[in-house]
């Protein structure tokens, strides 16, 4: 595939590049780390209300700009670049695509445009306690009861839920396995039952926490769609939220290896930069070799999201695996390289540290992504061994 952007998307970087660079500086991020809220509110107002980004990958029917995940991932990889502390992965990435795939379109015309104008900021909360990734990693369970429909368990890991003000939460039948029995509900944070519970996480630019669903009352025009029937589709929203992540992961990678290259030239040793010493360049080689490859990965499966759905899910894992592998081993090789004052906690070397591996498991680590392709291409225990 030959790939390029468009004029139009070369704008939308460009417009990305400098606003994360304006609102994403290291001294932005560390406030809206400290901040109550985990995000800076006037940055998110501005991507939004402003910019209107929430929506660029939403129809022009519930408020959305009408383009694609390309664009989508364009942005994903902007704001990987800073660390920008937003709600806008958790609302535009997992949220959004899980209503548009799984809602009625009478409930995607009452839900997504507020998303798209930024005035709803909402997540999904999907995996149990111990965060196992995918449809088997469902912790909340929907049962009828004379009935109702209650709510219980709890839900690992959900990104922003003590920002959002709308969850959207993955639940399935007790015995279901697989994509059967799933059912996926909007539910508001403070209903009565919901409890959110901030986690000590070791990426504090992205908060999560622990929701518990104590016998919460669910109404049935709070189910996407129809019960136990959503499965298909939210398999779908997680593999193109996988194509984002990976968006967002080439970007973090990509800042290690530039903010690194930098040091290289600038540091000196015996009179030399230290980037002048071979080994110091072998690493930084092998850093940008991995970081083109992960460029194709990420921008193939968002391409894919739109114009080769077929291939969507090997796609997305692909780019999921290889991608993750690329941030972490660029992270490592940023502290490695910074010596001394990588180490520190001033300098930013160890925040892409630890996103790098928060990301790494957000959605399933490589190894579970590279067991979903072995899956998905009939290999077995022999030929695998082979």
């Amino acid at each position: 595939m030959q790939f390029a952007f468009t004029e139009e998307q070369e704008l939308i970087r460009d417009t990305a590049r400098r606003f994360c660079d304006q609102h994403g500086s290291p001294e932005r991020v560390r406030m809206a780390v400290e901040s109550s809220h985990g995000y800076d509110q006037a940055t998110w107002r501005a991507i939004g209300e402003e910019m209107g980004w929430c929506g660029i990958a939403l129809p022009e029917g519930v408020g959305g700009s009408g383009l694609g995940a390309v664009e989508l991932a364009i942005l994903c990889e902007q704001m990987g670049r800073v660390l920008l502390p937003s709600p806008f992965f958790a609302t535009a990435c997992l949220a959004a695509p899980a209503i548009a795939l799984a809602g009625s379109p009478a409930q995607q015309q009452a839900l997504l445009p507020d998303i798209a104008a930024g005035r709803t900021r909402a997540t999904l909360a999907l995996s149990n306690s111990q965060g196992d990734p995918g449809l088997a990693g469902i912790g909340a369970r929907l049962a009828r009861v004379t009935g109702a429909l209650r709510l219980t368990g709890e839900a690992g890991f959900v990104i922003h839920a003590d920002a959002a003000n709308l969850l959207v939460v993955a639940v399935r039948a007790e015995g279901s396995l697989g994509s059967d029995g799933v059912s996926l509900l909007v539910v508001a944070p403070d209903q009565k039952g919901v409890t959110i519970e901030p986690l000590v996480m070791m990426d504090r630019t992205r908060p999560m926490s622990r929701v518990h669903f104590d016998s919460v009352e669910v109404p049935r025009e709070a189910v996407l769609g129809e019960v136990e029937s959503a499965g298909p589709a939210l398999a779908k929203a997680l593999s193109r939220a996988q194509a984002a992540l990976a968006a967002e992961q080439l970007g973090g990678a990509e800042a290690a290896l530039e903010i690194t290259t930098e040091y290289a030239k600038a540091r000196m040793q015996f009179d030399r930069p230290i980037g002048s010493f071979q080994a110091v360049k072998h690493r930084l080689a092998d850093m940008m070799v991995m970081t083109e490859a992960a460029r194709s990965a990420a921008y193939y499966a968002a391409c894919a999201v739109d114009e080769l759905p077929a291939e969507l899910d090997e796609a997305a894992a692909i780019a999921g695996s290889w991608c993750s592998d690329t941030y972490t081993n660029c992270a490592g090789n940023m502290i490695q390289l910074h010596g001394g004052v990588g180490f520190t906690w001033d300098h930013v070397a160890h925040l892409y540290f630890k996103r790098a591996r928060a990301s790494a498991m957000l959605l399933g680590s490589p190894a579970w992504l590279r067991e979903q392709i072995a899956q998905r291409l009939s290999l077995g225990p022999a030929q695998a061994a082979t």
